[in-house]
């Protein structure tokens, strides 16, 4: 990791940010609970719908051309030569968010978007190959359980006939809930599976995020570039036990599910607690944050206990221990309490390397405005990590998270820097677009 200049430029030259203030307040209110101040934007909900009819009229207005795929992905484009049609630059984020999630998690890559295409043109540049600003589908994988779901579809990364029987809590079905709110419009209607003609073999993906970490409010610095993600992936562990009556059954006599979930959730918290020690302060995440426990009554025993597991280490065989490990000691928890485990792989990403070239060049035009960039690892999952794992050459710029809070209604990024992002993003898009 680099650290920042000691002095910097001014960042705010080169372009009137006002219309990224209007943007954000227009987007802003979508979604959000009035009572938690947290976001309820749900993969396909109508809160999604209407965030993405925000980015439609707003595309609309800046006479960008909006298209659809199957998979619920839409991408708006900017071509100044009508005729010219492949080999553009792709950059935009996501718009859905965890349950009571933070405002700037993927909104804040599409609406810096649309803000830099501004700052472009303000600035009289006229690209020599088209621009598209991309909105990717169930990134968070908060209603179907997988992570990056529209970018994976896109690329191939999941099976079409797999993705066609996903369904949520409530069993809706994707293939049935992805267009709906569409009728006809943005190619509605076309079948779930890849659909990368649709990014016309882009030289470069850039894509702007929030930091999810303290990196760069430690460093002092208000914008980075990514170098790798974290390998990453989501298990389900699910404990069978014997249902009975909390009351009249002994403590003996129980085969309870949830005393061998309770033991797992210590045993991954203990074992990604070593690895993280082992390696200095940051080496490995083990995480059980969704549950779900049949009957789910207070005065009776569990029959069964479903938990998920988000695991994430540097690298692909370090996830994979990681989940062995917690594997092997649930297995055996389960054998002195008396019940059963099944672990099913919901969703695994290798670790990802971003192309190093790209972002050396993104670098060294970022230096005239902001001195000396620092590169950080990231150990969020990104659809940026899935486009570059299909061949595109990809980049990412963070945005400072002063409290490294996200996923939260917590998080949080000061205006100026988001400022400073749209910047970084346009100086970025004018070294791909012109040169």
């Amino acid at each position: 990791m680099s650290g920042p200049a000691a002095v910097r430029p001014q960042p705010f030259e080169g372009g009137d940010l006002a219309t990224f203030d209007a943007l954000w307040s227009a987007l802003a209110p979508i979604g959000r609970d009035p009572h938690t101040g947290g976001y309820r934007r749900i993969g396909f909900s109508a809160a999604v719908r209407a965030c993405e009819a925000w980015f439609v009229a707003e595309a609309s207005q800046r006479d960008l051309v909006v298209e659809r795929d199957g998979n619920g992905n839409l991408l708006a484009w900017w071509r100044p030569e009508p005729e010219r049609v492949d080999h553009g630059v792709i950059t935009g984020s996501h718009l859905d968010s965890v349950p009571d999630g933070g405002a700037y998690d993927g909104a804040l890559g599409v609406a810096s978007a649309l803000a830099a295409v501004d700052v472009l043109r303000q600035r009289g540049v006229r690209p020599a190959r088209p621009l598209g600003i991309a909105v990717f589908a169930e990134e968070e994988g908060s209603r179907f359980g997988v992570a990056c779901l529209g970018s994976k579809l896109m690329t191939g990364a999941i099976d079409p006939a797999r993705a066609v029987v996903l369904h949520d809590a409530e069993g809706a079905r994707l293939a049935d809930v992805v267009d709906d709110g569409y009728g006809q419009a943005f190619g509605a209607g076309r079948q779930l599976g890849p659909s990368l003609e649709l990014l016309r073999q882009p030289i470069a993906y850039v894509e702007l995020h929030i930091e999810q970490g303290r990196g760069l409010a430690d460093l002092g610095a208000p914008i980075g570039l990514a170098s790798t993600i974290w390998a990453h992936g989501r298990w389900r562990f699910r404990f069978a036990g014997e249902g009975n009556h909390a009351g009249t059954t002994r403590m003996a006599d129980r085969r309870d599910p949830m005393l061998t979930y309770a033991m797992t959730a210590l045993a991954a918290n203990k074992r990604a607690r070593l690895a993280e020690a082992e390696a200095g302060g940051d080496g490995a995440r083990a995480t059980f944050g969704r549950v779900e426990v049949e009957p789910n009554a207070a005065n009776a025993v569990p029959t069964a206990v479903t938990g998920c597991l988000d695991a994430r280490a540097p690298t692909t065989d370090a996830v994979q221990r990681l989940v062995d490990d917690i594997h092997r000691q649930a297995r055996d928890r389960a054998v002195r309490d008396g019940t059963t485990l099944t672990v099913t792989a919901e969703s695994v990403t290798p670790a990802v390397d971003f192309d190093p070239g790209l972002r050396h060049r993104l670098a060294a035009r970022l230096a005239a405005r902001f001195g000396d960039v620092p590169v950080l690892a990231t150990q969020a999952g990104h659809d940026a990590g899935i486009l570059a794992t299909a061949g595109v050459p990809t980049a990412m710029i963070f945005v400072r998270n002063p409290t490294g809070v996200s996923h939260s209604p917590a998080e949080h990024a000061e205006p100026d820097d988001c400022r400073a992002g749209v910047l970084a993003l346009a100086d970025a898009l004018e070294e791909l677009l012109v040169r």
